[in-house]
């Protein structure tokens, strides 16, 4: 197997290497931006499989890297955050972060967060589902496309599995934890707000009327006409 490739965009030294140095005994081949414009670059001229991403840094922020970065090509991100601000990391979530952690963190909790991450993409590349019709929207697995309308729609990797998932189990109603588990692979459900965040941003790109809110229970995608 190809060495997987991560790109740890950070400001702060002492963060940065740290985090690199765990990721490298993990197994990964490491680079580090330790700016907004210069993590573009460095992800537009390479092939990386997942970045780590802190929201505060020089240039422009982690959220504007964060959307250019998957304008360009749809990959997991792991975000950074200095502090446990909702909104915050709703907006993350938002522009296309998979995942995020708030410092201070552990580097074991954050080489579990990165492993977990790429092995859900490594699953659906893997074993995709069979393509989807669901009145005007078609659904390809195996390409991980999605076409509304005859027009193609660009979702992050996360939302493209949330879809997926949800899709295969039309007008069902999905709890929060079972979303968590199945596609995020969290064992416990104390990140529901992150599923929050991608229903919404799924909203904002394929249409309002796709995904049904049962308050207090989860969510069910409802069948286009």
């Amino acid at each position: 197997m190809n060495e997987r490739r991560v790109l740890v965009v950070e400001d702060e030294r002492t963060i940065a290497e740290s985090v690199s140095a765990r990721l490298r005994a993990e197994g990964f081949a490491v680079d580090i931006a330790g700016d907004g414009p210069t993590a573009v670059d460095r992800f537009r001229a390479g092939r990386y499989d997942l970045v780590v991403l802190d929201v505060m840094l020089p240039g422009f922020d982690g959220l504007e890297v964060c959307r250019r970065i998957q304008a360009d090509r749809p990959v997991p991100v792991l975000m950074l955050t200095a502090r446990d601000d909702e909104t915050d990391l709703l907006v993350g979530l938002a522009v296309g972060a998979d995942d995020y952690l708030t410092k201070p963190f552990s580097m074991r909790e954050l080489a579990a967060r990165v492993h977990v991450l790429l092995r859900r993409v490594e699953r659906a590349a893997t074993v995709p589902p069979a393509a989807l019709r669901l009145g005007d929207i078609e659904i390809s697995p195996a390409e991980r496309r999605v076409v509304r309308g005859g027009v193609e729609v660009h979702l992050t990797p996360t939302e493209f599995d949330l879809l997926v998932h949800l899709a295969g189990r039309p007008r069902t109603v999905l709890p929060r934890e079972r979303l968590l588990a199945d596609v995020w692979g969290w064992a416990d459900g104390a990140g529901t707000r992150t599923v929050d965040s991608h229903v919404k941003a799924l909203r904002r790109k394929l249409g309002a009327d796709l995904i049904r809110t049962v308050h207090g229970v989860g969510y069910a995608l409802e069948v286009p006409a």
